[in-house]
């Protein structure tokens, strides 16, 4: 979760590192580091505990040169935040920057310390310095020593290396954890994530499970492992980036989550492109194999982790209500480490944003060697098109979402749900449902753009109701039906960027425990879309009424339900039942960005948080 970026180039590669970590913060912000070679023999380093900015000062009062570098921005595992804790870690002429974890670290360290290697951090990271060190006296250049090093680590990594003595080159590595190579004519880059490097380059390389690469300021050669286990250079297919550069910008917004809270309409607009017909999902613009796979499935397994996997809980009831396929839904870190039983006919549908969720992956590998002759096949949805996800699953549906750098998800979580709701038609019209229904709903997701762009005219509405909630210590959220994992969804984005506790139940559980939390100061928000659920919700919101509760609800304008004491009542556009989850996760979001907002808390960067969880 840690975000790296390493540079060799023919002017001074400061500027780029450090532009590539602000763009790389929303993996971690507890600390950042840069090291360069600033002449043949000599590096420099320089680390900060805190955000990126705080590094940038500390740089303007010692600023660091060189044609070489390597930089890092923390998300803490092994150790707490600190300045001898932050990256990058330093052996002799070699400087390192880490991103994942080393699970034999303990065994490495105790073997370095008889050797005599002396350890100033807490970090599993410092490791690699001290081993890579260690084989470059045996091995006399810096590819062959970080081959040999990596050789011994378990767990996962993405490293980037630089050796003070060749300021010519630095070499990465990959295993488990996500990385890039970016090329251009003035030199070669690694990073984390493309975005790190768009202001230098738009070609990359994704470089897979147990490459290597080399990269100098003339390019790059990557080594791979072959079947027989033997390394050796391989190509890699050389991709442009898709997104514009402008789309990491927050533009006229106060916040990254704001803008991409009205981005909304627009990337679901994107996810849909070219995938509807006039009456139906066109099943083959999910990729070749998506008729045959699809239609010969005939269970789902869906596993994801955090906001994709309340995604994931939705899609239950659009693919058993309007495909008739039996849907189980699992977190993925629980999924790969129980006895799953998977019936013949299985298909399993992994979701993740930045296709490099670790327990995600883990539960695909996991799958795959298990019980392989029951899965008809995997298909991911994801919004990386060159992430592990995408590469090791069969199918791939890309949400196209765009750059997303709030840590909250947003707008990755509605195409996420646009994306499984085509899934859902597309096993409806294999597994012979009803056309008209198909038809009708085919025609409202073309809608479904515009309708989310009216409901974000509450914008303001919500933002003064929001201002009575900044006092509330806890929050209940009420959904029922496919409206209960948006209400799941609600509260973890309120916990999230707000720090109130919030928690969501299905209305009708209320009277088996959660009503005892009722009273005055217990504010409670509900989701009431016109749906064969609706008088049900009613009579659990009269429960609440009963006890002194206090409801905020978002409700369809033909519900029946307006304004009373202790009830406010925000009108949603109608909707159809089925899309209402997805429109009615839009003020959700509002509630919480606006809550945040008034609290004073760090909308875009929440205390204790990362955005892409490359760890387990």
């Amino acid at each position: 979760m840690c975000g790296i970026v390493a540079a060799v180039g023919s002017d001074n590669v400061l500027p780029i590192l450090m532009e590539g970590l602000k763009r790389l913060e929303y993996r971690g912000y507890d600390s950042a580091g840069v090291a360069l070679v600033e002449a043949p023999g000599k590096l420099g380093r320089a680390r900060e505990v805190g955000k990126v900015a705080a590094l940038e000062r500390l740089l303007s009062a010692a600023p660091l040169t060189g044609l070489t570098g390597v930089a890092h921005t923390r998300w803490a595992t092994h150790g707490e935040p600190s300045q001898d804790n932050a990256h990058p870690h330093v052996s002799g002429r070699i400087a390192v920057v880490h991103n994942g974890i080393i699970e034999n670290h303990q065994a490495l360290k105790a073997e370095l310390i008889a050797d005599g290697y002396v350890f100033t951090s807490a970090t599993d990271t410092e490791v690699v310095a001290h081993l890579v060190e260690r084989e470059l006296k045996v091995h006399g250049e810096l590819l062959a020593a970080v081959g040999a090093a990596v050789s011994r680590l378990e767990g996962a990594y993405a490293l980037g290396v630089i050796d003070a003595d060749r300021p010519d080159r630095v070499v990465g590595a990959r295993h488990g954890s996500p990385l890039v190579v970016g090329i251009s004519d003035q030199g070669c880059y690694l990073g984390s994530d493309p975005l790190a490097l768009l202001t230098v380059t738009d070609r990359f390389v994704y470089l897979e499970d147990g490459d290597l690469v080399e990269a100098t300021r003339k390019g790059c050669v990557v080594h791979g492992v072959d079947a027989a286990g033997i390394r050796q250079p391989v190509v890699r297919e050389v991709l442009r980036y898709e997104h514009d550069d402008q789309a990491v910008g927050k533009g006229e917004f106060e916040h990254y989550m704001l803008k991409e809270i009205h981005e909304q309409p627009v990337a679901v607009a994107n996810a849909l492109e070219g995938r509807l017909g006039s009456d139906q999902v066109l099943i083959e613009a999910f990729g070749p194999q998506a008729r045959q796979l699809l239609g010969r499935t005939r269970q789902i397994h869906l596993v994801a982790c955090g906001t994709s996997y309340h995604a994931g809980m939705v899609a239950r009831y659009w693919i058993e209500a309007l495909a008739g396929v039996p849907c189980q839904v699992e977190i993925a870190s629980e999924y790969r480490y129980r006895d799953v039983v998977a019936p013949p006919g299985t298909l399993l549908l992994t979701l993740s944003q930045s296709g490099e969720t670790a327990d995600t992956l883990a539960a695909l590998r996991h799958a795959r060697k298990r019980q392989e002759e029951n899965y008809v096949g995997t298909l991911a949805i994801c919004n990386v098109p060159g992430s592990s996800l995408v590469r090791e699953s069969d199918l791939s549906l890309m949400t196209h979402a765009g750059p997303e750098i709030g840590v909250a998800s947003t707008k990755a979580f509605t195409t996420q749900l646009t994306s499984l709701m085509l899934v859902a038609l597309a096993l409806r019209q294999l597994h012979g449902g009803d056309r008209d229904l198909t038809a009708r709903l085919v025609h409202r997701l073309r809608y479904l753009p515009t309708l989310l762009g009216d409901t974000l005219q509450l914008d303001g509405e919500i933002a003064a109701l929001a201002k009575g909630f900044a006092d509330y210590r806890h929050t209940l959220f009420l959904g029922r039906g496919a409206q209960m994992p948006i209400a799941l969804e609600g509260a973890l984005k309120l916990k999230e960027i707000s720090y109130i506790h919030a928690e969501a139940y299905p209305a009708g559980e209320l009277k088996h425990g959660p009503l005892a939390l009722i009273d005055g100061s217990m504010p409670v928000v509900a989701l009431a879309p016109m749906d064969e659920l609706i008088d049900k919700l009613k009579s659990n919101l009269q429960e609440v009424r009963a006890r002194g509760g206090q409801l905020l609800v978002f409700a369809d304008p033909e519900s029946g339900l307006e304004q009373e004491e202790g009830m406010t009542v925000v009108k949603v556009p109608g909707c159809c039942r089925f899309l209402a989850p997805i429109v009615y996760t839009l003020p959700l979001q509002l509630l919480a960005y606006h809550v945040a907002v008034v609290r004073g808390t760090d909308v875009d960067q929440p205390r204790n948080l990362a955005k892409s969880v490359t760890v387990e």
